[in-house]
């Protein structure tokens, strides 16, 4: 009763003592003192904590099945990354991690090696290549490679009203470990910026845009999971990411090629696999 300050604070955490597991228990009270101290720092007004509440309800009202907005939040904040760094521990040999961004779609179409999987998609040929391997740098055949990336437009499937996915597959590699599909060369493109989101960007003096990248999510037996990106070497974006996401280890060359009077790109990158064991708890 009458609790204010400090006490309000340890009150609020106090009441979470019942939590069902100790690990609730940490991460609500570690919740409330932050948000607490957050107000107290910047001596927040009520007019703008309804400013808030008032944010995060749109944000909420905007993510649908295809657009989540609060992952989107994440993002632009760095908290994706940040959370990305302190889940994925592997050695350095692995490939480094990165956001998973918010247009992964679960059921992807089953491509097979040398598959074209723009289906369509406006944008110029780039063939994407290279191996799956472990940190002694020897193939995993079998792994599970899905990929997504948006189209010359700057737009994933997801967000045009099309019949069927574009960019948008999964593959397995082979005795070898190859992988390798036909998709679009990428480009720079903006991360939706009409909703809260791009409000938060506009009143920052931050910009939206995304530098040139192919997703990447990467399973096999027995090793962590890999969520990652290619980007391409050469984007005006690399260095001012919107998300925060490029790693110089990610960036690779798309080459200019050209047979038979036709112009396509070409990427080939290996990706590397850290075994359970390898991988820092």
């Amino acid at each position: 009763m009458d609790l204010q300050g400090d006490d309000l604070t340890e009150a609020v955490v106090a009441s979470f003592d019942g939590s069902a597991s100790d690990r609730y228990k940490e991460v609500t009270g570690a919740l409330v003192r932050h948000l607490h101290a957050f107000a107290r720092e910047v001596d927040l007004t009520e007019d703008e904590y309804f400013t808030a509440i008032d944010f995060l309800t749109r944000t909420g009202q905007i993510s649908t099945g295809t657009r989540q907005e609060f992952v989107l939040l994440a993002d632009v904040l760095g908290l994706s990354m940040l959370t990305v760094g302190l889940g994925n521990r592997k050695p350095p040999e692995a490939t480094q991690s990165t956001v998973f961004g918010p247009f992964f779609v679960e059921g992807s179409p089953e491509a097979k090696l040398g598959d074209d999987i723009a289906n369509g998609a406006p944008g110029q040929p780039c063939l994407v290549s290279g191996k799956v391997l472990n940190t002694k740098g020897e193939p995993i055949a079998g792994a599970l490679v899905e990929t997504w990336q948006a189209d010359e437009d700057g737009f994933y499937d997801v967000q045009k009203d099309l019949d069927g996915p574009q960019n948008r597959a999964h593959l397995t590699t082979d005795a070898e470990g190859n992988y390798r599909f036909w998709a679009v060369k990428p480009v720079a493109y903006p991360i939706p910026d009409d909703g809260p989101v791009g409000e938060l960007l506009r009143a920052g003096g931050r910009g939206p845009m995304r530098p040139a990248h192919i997703h990447f999510m990467v399973t096999a037996p027995g090793y962590s999971r890999l969520i990652t990106h290619v980007f391409a070497a050469g984007d005006e974006y690399l260095d001012t990411d919107a998300v925060f996401g490029v790693k110089q280890s990610l960036i690779a060359d798309f080459t200019e090629h050209h047979d038979d009077g036709k112009t396509y790109y070409a990427v080939n990158y290996d990706l590397v696999l850290a075994t359970t064991e390898e991988t820092q708890q």
